[in-house]
């Protein structure tokens, strides 16, 4: 087409930097929700989370973000429809892009823990809607979408409660709380490098295996999990036994010891959490821009499937990095002490129950959240200890929130659409 021959450059170029911008809305926001349960019960500093992110969550991004993505995220709209109008694809992939970097940009200022995936999906379905045709949305893929608003935080919080309940009664309400915590933290480091296996095989390195010629069913994953959650509990019952209780501690709060135990495993958590949350969320922002230079530099021809260059998958995880050492503070805040009060043993029970649903969602299929996921277990942990530790005004605020996305990225979308459209139709 002559639109490419003459401004395939320049389209380019905006794609690339939309898709900074938009990657630097995942690091903003979505990261930094990831991030903030560590922060929030002080088993972490913010300059620690943020270099363990900016390490784990490159290097998912990187090494493990796909060397191949669909051309229109998560199958909201059939790529045929634009097969007879490439520039329309294009324009939309743009404005989606600088839609859903606008919207968490703005929630990120506001401290709103939102969802990236469902910025961008609200930013395709309204352009594609509006500026192509209704029956040219999947709708029946969307309200799947919407369905996980719900899905999310009522799974992760029920495991959350249940796994905070658990520590409870096994080592908080006893005598010798330390004693137990040492006794019963070996069970709970299986579940840790169970869990964090799980999450780091179907969510981190699934490209990386097809990369290689490696296929792992789920029972084969399970298999290598539970190696690896053995390997954990064993190495961690060796580390645990040079632990000594430290009684000065404990003349201010008697669990200070304990919560030593708790801060160790976190540590752990928050490393795989960015690992596998960097090569999954990655694609939101990579996705559409990959989308553009393949249209632009093919002339015009659509494919169902897009070849992720390595300098695409390079600038996503540079933006997403940036996005946290510069805004994540503000959703880190949120998550880590407005919603409830958080210690380790807390946070731990909350990113335990996150990445527990992580791994039942990608086994059964079920559409979720990562950050409604991880709020709702923050949620769980806060009600175990009655509806009076939650922050109901801010959990009002954040719910309001996740409803507005999608609205906010289709209206956004479809200015910026009808924009582009002027500027170089």
């Amino acid at each position: 087409m002559d639109l490419f021959t003459e401004y395939g450059t320049i389209l380019i170029l905006l794609a690339a930097s939309f898709g900074f911008f938009m990657a630097w809305g995942v690091g903003a926001n979505d990261v930094a929700n990831a991030m903030g349960t560590s922060v929030g019960s002080k088993a972490l500093t913010i300059k620690q989370a943020i270099l363990i992110a900016m390490v784990f969550e490159f290097a998912g991004a990187y090494l493990a973000g796909g060397e191949v993505t669909s051309t229109i995220r998560k199958g909201i709209v059939d790529s045929d429809v634009f097969v007879n109008s490439p520039d329309l694809l294009v324009f939309g992939m743009l404005s989606s892009l600088l839609a859903a970097g606008t919207w968490l940009m703005v929630a990120s200022f506001m401290g709103w823990p939102v969802s990236t995936t469902h910025s961008i999906v609200g930013a395709i379905v309204g352009f594609a809607a509006v500026g192509v045709s209704v029956d040219a949305v999947n709708w029946s893929k969307v309200s799947t979408i919407v369905a996980s608003w719900v899905v999310s935080p009522v799974i992760a919080g029920t495991i959350a409660f249940a796994i905070f309940r658990s520590v409870q009664h096994l080592i908080l309400i006893h005598d010798n709380p330390f004693e137990r915590a040492k006794k019963y933290a070996p069970m709970y480091m299986f579940a840790v490098g169970f869990l964090m296996a799980m999450v780091t095989i179907l969510k981190g390195l699934k490209h990386v295996f097809k990369d290689v010629g490696v296929s792992l069913s789920f029972g084969e994953s399970v298999l290598w999990a539970i190696v690896f959650g053995l390997a954990v509990a064993v190495l961690g019952s060796f580390l645990l036994a040079k632990v000594e209780r430290n009684e000065a501690l404990e003349k201010s709060n008697r669990f200070a010891n304990v919560e030593r135990v708790f801060a160790v495993l976190m540590i752990f958590t928050a490393c795989s959490m960015a690992f596998a949350h960097g090569s999954n969320d990655v694609a939101n922002a990579v996705g559409p821009l990959a989308a553009v230079v393949n249209v632009v530099s093919s002339g015009g021809d659509i494919a169902a499937k897009s070849v992720m260059p390595s300098w695409i998958l390079l600038l996503g995880g540079a933006g997403i990095v940036v996005g946290l050492a510069t805004y994540g503070f503000k959703v880190m805040g949120t998550i880590g002490r407005k919603i409830t009060e958080l210690t380790p043993s807390r946070g731990f029970a909350a990113e335990l129950g996150a990445a527990a649903t992580v791994v039942f969602a990608s086994g059964t299929g079920l559409p979720i959240s990562t950050t409604h996921t991880l709020v709702g277990a923050v949620l769980g942990v806060g009600l175990a200890r009655g509806i009076g530790a939650l922050n109901l005004r801010m959990i009002g605020s954040i719910f309001l929130s996740w409803v507005v996305t999608l609205p906010a990225g289709a209206g956004l979308a479809i200015v910026f659409f009808f924009f582009f459209k002027g500027v170089f139709g």
